[in-house]
């Protein structure tokens, strides 16, 4: 298997719960359904930052092997904690809220 044979078969997933049990990993349906958007960003996360690993596996074990590592790890983060926790997406990271000024005269255009 190829990076691109594994990029074809995962074209056909569509949720959390088929790239987890695509890979054969054991989950929580609870912990998915609350947090799947979060697992889905910091596998893709995990995956951007372990580009060599990636590029050097060289079979198809290898590969695949990688990718469950990354999945089951961005998993487990979200069993262990949550979302509010890890802080996956931008509205998570920020320090204060953020206002803005805008005046009358701006809204009468």
């Amino acid at each position: 298997m190829t990076q691109f044979e594994l990029d074809e078969d995962m074209d056909e997933l569509s949720s959390a719960e088929d790239f987890l049990t695509y890979f054969e990993i054991e989950f929580d349906q609870k912990v998915v359904h609350v947090n799947r958007l979060h697992i889905m960003q910091r596998y893709h996360d995990y995956l951007d930052k372990a580009g060599d690993a990636v590029a050097e596996a060289d079979t198809q074990d290898a590969l695949k092997k990688v990718h469950k590592a990354l999945l089951e790890r961005a998993y487990r983060d979200f069993v262990d904690s949550d979302a509010a926790t890890e802080k996956v997406f931008k509205v998570f990271k920020m320090q204060e809220p953020q206002t803005t000024f805008v005046s009358i005269d701006q809204l009468q255009g």
